[in-house]
């Protein structure tokens, strides 16, 4: 898809929240992968956090982000898996006002080149909550660099056509 260099980058406020009851800051690979891309692609890492895999704990985390202006889109990386200790989309029921769909299936189609049929355990999934963007990616390195260099890297740039999530944002509160 093409990026018309005629339009100005426009650079979006991105929290990144890992999900997890066992990484720290000092090994959390994924958050560090979903940092580096979106950094490296001139956006601004607005937060990041890590919180354990609690639906009340996730809820809070992204309720406090979503009312930050200074936050327009919140990535999770973890807890998109089918254990019982993988309750991220769960969490994400309880903030979302709209599902983006196509997230999810989009994910798993790039997911099978790479992972086959595994893919079918990741509940990946995304939505919007009072104008922020919300991603959930599956915990996995490999799942991070697939949801970001095949999906976010593009529809959170402002110069990608036809469209991008960049140029709806003025419009996610409309009533």
């Amino acid at each position: 898809m093409p990026i018309d260099t005629a339009l100005p980058f426009l650079p979006v406020r991105i929290a990144i929240l890992t999900i997890s009851d066992s990484r720290t800051p000092a090994d959390d690979r994924s958050g560090d992968t979903l940092v580096e891309r979106l950094t490296g692609a001139g956006h601004i890492l607005a937060d990041r956090t890590i919180v354990r895999d609690d639906v009340a704990t996730i809820v809070a985390q992204l309720d406090r982000w979503i009312a930050d202006s200074q936050v327009d889109c919140v990535i999770t990386t973890g807890g998109t898996g089918v254990t019982g200790r993988d309750v991220t989309p769960e969490a994400f029921d309880r903030v979302c006002e709209k599902r983006i769909e196509g997230f999810g299936e989009l994910f798993r189609w790039l997911s099978y080149q790479t992972i086959g049929t595994s893919t079918i355990q990741s509940r990946a999934t995304a939505g919007v909550a009072r104008g922020t963007y919300l991603f959930a990616l599956p915990g996995s390195t490999g799942a991070c660099r697939d949801g970001w260099d095949g999906i976010l890297a593009t529809q959170l740039d402002s110069r990608h056509r036809p469209c991008n999530f960049v140029e709806l944002m003025p419009r996610l509160q409309e009533r």
